[in-house]
């Protein structure tokens, strides 16, 4: 079993799942008020890994991964454009999907939405206040840390040091500046629903509580995040569990930032670069190889250096793939190693990268060892051993499609956003959507592509 570092216990242990043969992953996902940020392009390709590893070595996983569509930053990007959140909310949450749909990231199991569970935070508030561990104050309704016992564990540090650390508290009302807002009460034209404690909307720390809970049960196997989710975020979750006596996650996983010029990547420092622009400019799948080529609790620098850097280590991919004519692997399909038939030297590679990554995700070392498999199936190629060439290769596309890596060796090979052009013009095809249909094959013509209808759907091909 794969052994991660326990942001909760400080140290690398296993994964020891709940259910035998299967892993219940929640990942805190976006709050969809502006395009997503190369942050959180590696978020999403961290755990889209971790996901497909589990995958590909036989367990069964229950992914979760959860939007926000109720929050402060929301409310003010919709006043500052006057629209409604509503028109914020379907823009960004559009942009985030075609940016991971590009990354080739596979969708969740579930997304849930927040506003969709606003009825079971009502009842988790009210449970809450019934057991004496939150209290009203004028402007909403507040969790009081200090009833939790072990409040700080994800942060590292006892009550007392958090406290004392703690910014000054701009609400007089609050017991402490760390108690947070399960219920922020309604204010003048901003979305608000009714409660048995007046009409308002639920704190943030709240709605994962909630739908990690509501879909995955208790004592779920693994919520994780960024750092940056750790404290308070994570940290307030957990307490909330543990006030109501609910085992929560048995695991605790948080990946380190994007740097740009030593600094953290992020909205509230104005140095972003968005998603979308990179993707725009490069081929996605080297911005792939850039996250697997660092540990995933490690920083990253992205500028353009490194991702130039990223672009031609896959060309040597590519071009392996093009020798040994490999099929295209990965995508939105997850791939699993019981259907693989490595041979002596295909095993022997998969075992090298299996230790890698069953060693705290080590993805560094997992694809340093896929290219001196590069290396070697080239060198047995020019030897004149073409079986045992072939066989290596093989294994190492099968490797590289474990890791959400695609290798395109054919010309008439996918790319990720081809693939979801294809398939939306099928679906669209199938509910008799002629209009829409047209528009994807006219999407996919601007690609280079020539589209026909084939027996089983949507037929592409180069001119």
């Amino acid at each position: 079993m794969i052994r991660l570092y326990d942001s909760a216990r400080g140290s690398v242990v296993p994964l020891d799942p709940r259910d035998e043969g299967a892993v219940s992953i929640y990942l805190c996902g976006p709050t969809v008020y502006d395009l997503p940020h190369l942050g959180h392009g590696r978020h999403a390709l961290v755990w889209d890994t971790l996901r497909r590893w589990l995958t590909f070595g036989g367990l069964a996983v229950r992914f979760v991964s959860n939007v926000t569509d109720i929050d402060d930053k929301i409310i003010a990007r919709a006043d500052a454009e006057h629209v409604g959140e509503d028109e914020i909310t379907a823009t960004y949450e559009a942009a985030w999907w075609d940016a991971l749909d590009a990354l080739g990231v596979a969708r969740p199991d579930a997304t849930p939405h927040a506003t969709a569970y606003v009825d079971q935070m009502i009842a988790l508030i009210e449970r809450l206040l019934a057991l004496d561990v939150a209290y009203e104050c004028e402007d909403g309704i507040y969790f009081d840390v200090s009833r939790v016992a072990d409040y700080g564990l994800l942060a590292g540090q006892p009550l007392e040091s958090l406290r004392a650390g703690a910014r000054v508290e701009s609400n007089p009302d609050k017991r402490s500046p760390l108690d947070f807002a399960l219920w922020k009460n309604a204010k003048f034209a901003e979305p608000s629903w009714s409660s048995p404690f007046g009409s308002g909307r639920p704190g943030w720390h709240t709605e994962c509580v909630v739908m990690s809970l509501g879909l995955l049960g208790d004592d779920f196997d693994l919520h994780c995040g960024g750092l940056d989710l750790k404290f308070p975020h994570h940290e307030n979750e957990r307490a909330q569990a543990v006030a109501l006596g609910r085992p929560f996650a048995r695991h605790w996983a948080h990946h380190g930032w994007v740097m740009v010029g030593g600094e953290k990547m992020s909205k509230s420092l104005h140095n972003f670069t968005s998603l979308t622009d990179l993707l725009a400019q490069t081929d996605a799948r080297a911005y792939r190889l850039l996250v697997l080529r660092s540990h995933y609790r490690s920083p990253i620098e992205v500028s353009p250096a490194t991702v130039a850097d990223a672009e031609r280590a896959l060309a040597r991919l590519d071009a392996l793939a093009r020798r040994f004519a490999l099929p295209a692997l990965a995508g939105e399909g997850l791939e699993v190693a019981s259907g693989v038939v490595w041979g002596d030297e295909g095993l022997a590679l998969y075992e090298t990268v299996e230790a890698a990554m069953e060693d705290d995700l080590d993805t560094p070392s997992a694809v340093a060892a896929l290219f001196e498999a590069a290396t070697r199936a080239n060198a047995l190629a020019d030897e004149g051993a073409t079986a045992r060439a072939t066989e290596l290769a093989a294994a190492l596309n099968a490797c590289c499609g474990a890791l959400g890596l695609r290798l395109i060796g054919d010309e008439s090979a996918l790319d990720a956003e081809t693939l979801r052009l294809v398939t939306r013009r099928d679906q669209a095809r199938a509910q008799r959507e002629w209009a829409v249909a047209d528009r994807y094959r006219d999407d996919l013509v601007a690609r280079g592509w020539v589209v026909e209808d084939g027996p089983g759907g949507t037929v592409v091909r180069r001119a």
